[in-house]
């Protein structure tokens, strides 16, 4: 890329600055919840009712849906209607921040342009296909220029793949990731990608210069190691951090070293972060199945926070953390102990639109 996004100005805003709107997708996939679907239109119905209150929602239903029907049982939770603008998209799954539009902002020139990564079922499931189509959609709906980004393989230039829960920005250069997602030969999302390959990329396309590299995701998470299960930004120099408390749990030893990490990372003014401690919730099985329970699975929008609880003894401790950090917004607590069968949580489902 001669000139690339970053040079132009552009750049990822974190999650925390003002949002224009929050992009979900209606849940119709009953395999990704084996028994336990009929929960689940109910708990987006819930999630969506808390952002519509004071916030645009882009809802993404299927083509033959019947929107009053459906605004007749969204009505039902207290959705506030006005907010809420449907799309007739065809998808796979509801796990948008994976697969849908990565926005960047360029304050300078005052314009919005997002980046279609390619997505590939997280190099795991193989309907993926209209996933992997919903973005060249939401271009033309909503009249914002997609970037497609491509990387030089040898003498083969291909479109990258990467999803929005494998990284996480403060929007001042700096950017969290896991060696297990995107290093691993496991799920392996580029071929032939290393390390170096990807911090120039993320540095053209994301305008960071600030890798802080963990070392693995959480048990039970069949991304093979996504960031926003583990670590997340929460201000331009906090950082908050899972840790596994009981030294016998299969989370311990690698929450342990992404914390030893994090402790040494530096910010982009070669400044020590503020890294606070958020403990695991116990492990627990749907079906005999280990499911990827995290309470940093959250989603910040301009008002509230969406927390992911579990009924676990944790749940008020955690609260309490997230009320001291994030002082201007409400706190709301959602119980994931259905959704999270889906091996997703709230951030997994949602991607925000920031304002320009």
């Amino acid at each position: 890329m001669k000139n690339s996004l970053s040079k132009q100005g552009f750049r990822m805003p974190a999650e925390w600055e003002r949002q224009d709107s929050i992009w979900i997708t209606w849940p119709y996939n009953k395999s990704d919840w084996p028994g336990l679907f009929k929960y689940i239109p109910p708990k987006i119905a819930e999630i969506i009712a808390h952002i519509s209150k004071n916030q645009r929602v882009n809802l993404i239903i299927k083509v033959s849906e019947n929107v009053f029907n459906l605004k007749k049982f969204l009505k039902s939770f207290r959705t506030n209607i006005k907010n809420i603008s449907f799309y007739r998209i065809p998808t796979n799954r509801i796990w948008i921040r994976d697969y849908g539009p990565i926005y960047l902002v360029n304050k300078k020139s005052r314009k919005k342009v997002f980046l279609n990564f390619g997505f590939n079922g997280w190099a795991k499931y193989k309907n993926f296909e209209k996933d992997n189509s919903v973005n060249n959609i939401i271009s033309k709906i909503s009249k914002i220029e997609k970037i497609e980004p491509k990387i030089k393989i040898g003498k083969t230039s291909k479109k990258l793949i990467l999803e929005g829960g494998a990284f996480d920005v403060n929007g001042k250069g700096s950017i969290l990731l896991t060696e297990e997602c995107l290093l691993s030969k496991v799920q392996q999302r580029n071929n032939g990608v290393n390390k170096n390959m990807y911090e120039k990329m993320l540095k053209d396309y994301l305008n960071v210069t600030n890798y802080i590299w963990l070392k693995r995701g959480i048990k039970g998470d069949d991304t093979h190691g996504h960031i926003d299960d583990v670590s997340r930004f929460v201000s331009p120099n906090t950082i908050i951090t899972a840790i596994e408390n009981d030294k016998n749990d299969a989370n311990y030893n690698s929450l342990k070293k992404n914390y030893e990490i994090l402790r040494k990372a530096r910010n982009i003014n070669g400044k020590k972060f503020k890294i606070i401690k958020v403990p695991m919730p116990k492990p627990f099985f749907i079906n005999k199945v280990r499911v990827p329970a995290s309470y940093l699975n959250f989603l910040i929008c301009n008002n509230i926070v969406l927390l992911p609880l579990f009924n676990d003894t944790n749940d008020g401790k955690v609260v309490n953390i997230f009320k001291k950090i994030f002082r201007t917004r409400k706190i709301i607590g959602i119980n994931c102990r259905n959704l999270i069968w889906g091996f997703g949580a709230i951030h997994c489902m949602t991607q925000n639109e920031p304002k320009i």
